[in-house]
């Protein structure tokens, strides 16, 4: 989880050993989607300082050495 001004994101992070192994993406499923989503909703719950900030769920995934944010789509 991070937080900027009004946004809070939580995040999942990928990375492979090389590119033979396939993208890092492709280890995002639903299972751990909805778990991103469950863990951010509690997060929320139990935080009520944070009730209306601006809620993201996105990947970083370590692609031929750089960094790449994708925003996931729930």
């Amino acid at each position: 989880m991070l937080r900027r001004g009004r946004r809070v994101v939580f995040c999942e992070v990928k990375a492979k050993g090389g590119r033979v192994f396939g993208d890092p993406l492709e280890m995002i499923t639903d299972e751990k989607l909805r778990r991103l989503v469950q863990a951010g909703e509690s997060w929320l719950a139990s935080h009520p300082e944070a009730a209306g900030l601006e809620v993201a769920y996105e990947a970083i995934a370590l692609r031929a050495g750089r960094l790449q944010r994708v925003p996931l789509v729930l």
